[in-house]
C-alpha cells in the first residue's frame, strides 16, 4: 500500500532488529500501517533475502557513513536504531556511530526515533564501576540526543538482561561434581535482581508497542524486561521445568571475581572484556540494571505478554535435549 508509513529497522537480520521486523509483520494492524525498510550490511545474504520475500525492503547501510545513512533514512517516518559495541569493542566508535545515526535522522525529519540504549553505569555508580563501556557508550548517545537534538522526537528503548546469556554458558553442568548437575555460576549474591528479557522474541513486542503508543512514550525510557528475577529464582524455575536428574540438582554458585573472569578467558574474551563483563554483573546488586527503575509503566504499553523465564527454559535450543 502506497499510504504506508516507512519504518527503518537497523540490524534487520540481527537479534533486536530481526525481532522488530517479525513483530510488525505478525500483527495485521502494524503490517497494514508500516512499510519496513531493513538496513543490513549485505542485502544479498540469505537472511536478507528471506526478509525480502516477506515484503521487507532490504537496503545496505553503513553506520560509519552519513551519506549511506541519508539514503537509508530517506522518507522514513520512524526509525529503530541499534549499534553493535562488541563488533570492535570500541566505545568511542559506538558513540560516534550513534550520534551520526541521530544527526541524520534529525536531518531527514524522522518523526519517531527509537534508540536502543542502556544506563550510564559510570555515572550511576559515581565511578565505582567505570568499565562497563557497552552501556556507557549508548548512554552517551542518549545524552547527546536529549541535549543537542531536542527537535528529534525520540523514545529510548532499554533492553534487559538477555535470557540467552544464561543458556549461553552462565548456567551449565558442573564438571567438578560427580553428578554433573546444572549450576548457575555468577559473581554476585543469589538475591541480585536481574531483569530478564527474551531479546529474540520480545524486542519486537516492546518496539511495536512504542510505535503504537508514540505520544505517551516520547522522551521516555522503556525498560524492556519480563520481570526482575533473583539468581535463586532463575535456578528454582529451571528445576520446575526440567525434571531430569541433572536438572533437579541444579543450584546457584556465587563464584569469586577472578574465577568468573577466568571462565570468560577460557571462552576467548580479552582481559578488558573480562573485566567489563564482571563489572556488568557486579553493579546490578547495589545499583540495579535499570538503576532500580520499575518495569510497570513499560509493561503496561504491551499488547502481547512478554516471555517468562519458564517459557524460555522450555523452548531454549541449548537445553532441548534436557527433559
Amino acid at each position: 500500500m502506497s499510504g504506508k508509513k516507512i519504518v527503518v529497522v537497523f540490524g534487520a537480520t540481527g537479534v533486536q532488529g530481526g525481532s522488530v521486523v517479525k513483530s510488525i509483520l505478525a500483527d495485521p494492524r502494524t503490517a497494514q500501517e508500516w512499510k519496513i525498510r531493513g538496513v543490513t550490511r549485505d542485502p544479498q545474504s540469505s537472511r536478507a533475502k528471506a526478509l525480502t520475500a516477506k515484503g521487507v525492503e532490504c537496503v545496505e547501510g553503513d553506520v560509519n557513513s552519513k551519506e549511506s545513512l541519508r539514503g537509508a533514512l530517506k522518507g522514513a517516518y520512524a526509525v529503530f536504531a541499534v549499534t553493535n559495541y562488541w563488533e570492535k569493542e570500541d566505545s568511542e566508535l559506538e558513540t560516534r556511530q550513534g550520534k551520526a545515526l541521530a544527526d541524520v535522522a534529525h536531518e531527514c525529519g524522522v518523526q519517531h526515533y527509537i534508540w536502543s540504549t542502556l544506563v550510564n553505569v559510570n555515572e550511576l555508580t559515581k565511578g565505582k564501576f567505570s568499565g562497563v563501556f557497552h552501556f556507557d557508550s549508548k548512554a552517551e548517545v542518549e545524552k547527546y540526543i536529549r541535549t543537542s537534538l531536542p527537535g528529534l522526537p525520540t523514545t529510548y528503548f532499554m533492553p534487559g538482561f538477555y535470557m540467552s546469556n544464561i543458556t549461553g554458558g552462565m548456567m551449565s553442568r558442573n564438571p567438578q561434581s560427580p553428578s554433573h548437575e546444572y549450576c548457575l555460576f555468577l559473581p554476585v549474591p543469589d538475591n541480585t535482581p536481574i531483569p530478564l528479557f527474551d531479546a529474540e522474541d520480545d524486542t519486537g513486542k516492546f518496539v511495536k508497542a512504542i510505535l503504537t503508543h508514540r505520544a505517551s512514550t516520547l522522551n521516555k525510557n522503556i525498560h524492556a524486561a519480563t520481570a526482575y528475577y533473583s539468581a535463586a529464582q532463575v535456578v528454582e524455575e529451571f528445576k520446575e521445568v526440567k525434571v531430569e536428574e541433572a536438572a533437579k540438582g541444579a543450584k546457584f554458585v556465587q563464584v569469586p571475581a577472578e574465577a568468573f573472569k577466568d571462565s570468560l578467558k577460557q571462552a576467548g574474551m580479552s582481559a578488558r572484556a573480562q573485566e567489563e563483563m564482571l563489572q556488568n554483573m557486579q553493579f546490578m546488586t547495589d545499583y540495579g540494571y535499570f538503576g532500580k527503575a520499575s518495569l510497570d509503566e513499560s509493561l503496561a504499553i504491551l499488547d502481547e505478554k512478554p516471555t517468562t523465564w519458564k517459557e524460555y527454559v522450555a523452548r531454549a535450543p541449548a537445553w532441548s535435549a534436557l527433559k
